[in-house]
């Protein structure tokens, strides 16, 4: 009786599904993009384990303040579209307008790019938008990680994660408190859907007779769903220079009427007009082809409005001066009163 002997074929990682030659020349493709963020205090940026950033000079009492979020199910549509080149500055922008709204600088920004299998030429894409959404905000894209994971996700998908560091004056700080009765609002203009409600976007899209070769005010319906979140850090940052800014409130999941309150005491109700601004053609589109309410529209999208201020009502014609030189389009869409018993603390009138 003979014994037979199986040699087996000498597995590598690329046999399991990691191609490490397509991570290195991710990097190498990428290390451009993140050249062009560089900031003063980037004392060490990507290809090393780690990060190095200085606390910049001139602050008295500075506070560290961070973000994190990703670009949810907007990246389903950005996906199945081919279209990777600018859903990077959606998860830059959530990061930093997030951390804008205390008053912050961004500083520096990561990125986690995870997928089953590392297609370099559309991750490339994805990373070159992440770049362009760190310079509009004026911070250093200074690290990330590329995660190659077979069996994690469905071909061709992928998922994204962003990280923000920024910094503030102690002093400076804005957390609302100064807000007080008769103090105005301010809206400034968002770029579509930005990065939130997609769910029932997608939802929308999906229904019997609805064509996605529309045309939704002069722009192709997949260029208006897929338009990127606007960055407002400059501009704001610039406002904060010449006048007080009393409340931020990014418009983000929840709409208008969840997350104003975010930055209000208690005792305090924002009182919104609905005719202040127009509902762009896309939001318009949305809610007939869905049958949604004015309400659901209100707390599920921004309808318009992507960053909402609270200035002194003698600031307010000034500081809509200001903004709309930066290049913003704004509206003074309401103004603060005393909450009444039992009433939400921001109302769509």
């Amino acid at each position: 009786m003979t014994r037979k002997t199986t040699v087996r074929k000498a597995l590598t990682y690329r046999d399991a599904g990691v191609d490490i030659d397509a991570g290195d020349a991710l990097v190498d493709r990428i290390k451009p993009y993140a050249k062009r963020t560089l900031r003063p205090g980037v004392m060490a940026g990507i290809g090393g384990f780690g990060a190095l950033f200085a606390v910049p000079k001139g602050y008295r009492e500075p506070v560290l303040v961070s973000g994190t979020d990703g670009v949810g199910t907007k990246l389903k549509l950005a996906v199945e579209w081919q279209r990777h080149d600018t859903i990077g500055i959606d998860l830059v922008a959530m990061s930093v307008n997030d951390i804008l709204t205390l008053g912050a600088e961004p500083l520096f920004f990561l990125d986690y790019y995870a997928c089953g299998k590392l297609d370099v030429d559309s991750a490339a894409d994805v990373v070159k938008g992440i770049a362009a959404g760190c310079e509009m905000a004026g911070c250093a894209l200074i690290g990330g990680e590329t995660a190659e994971m077979p069996g994690m996700y469905p071909a061709g998908e992928y998922d994204l994660a962003g990280f923000a560091v920024g910094v503030a004056e102690k002093k400076k700080i804005i957390d609302g408190r100064s807000i007080k009765p008769g103090d105005v609002v301010l809206g400034l203009a968002s770029n579509g859907v930005h990065s939130n409600g997609y769910s029932l976007v997608r939802r929308i899209l999906a229904q019997p007779g609805v064509k996605l070769s529309a045309k939704i005010g002069g722009r192709a319906l997949k260029d208006a769903v897929l338009a990127p979140t606007r960055i407002y850090v400059k501009p704001v940052l610039q406002l904060m220079k010449k006048i007080k800014v009393k409340g931020l409130a990014h418009i983000t999941g929840g709409g208008l009427v969840d997350n104003v309150p975010r930055m209000l005491g208690e005792k305090l109700t924002a009182e919104l007009h609905a005719d202040a601004w127009p509902l762009p053609p896309l939001f318009r589109w949305l809610q007939q082809q869905g049958n949604v309410a004015d309400a659901e529209m209100h707390r599920v999208f921004n309808c318009g409005i992507g960053m909402v201020l609270v200035v002194a009502a003698k600031d307010a014609k000034r500081a809509q001066k200001l903004l709309e030189k930066s290049g913003e389009r704004v509206w003074n869409i309401g103004s603060i009163r005393k909450r009444r018993r039992g009433e939400a603390q921001t109302i769509v009138v």
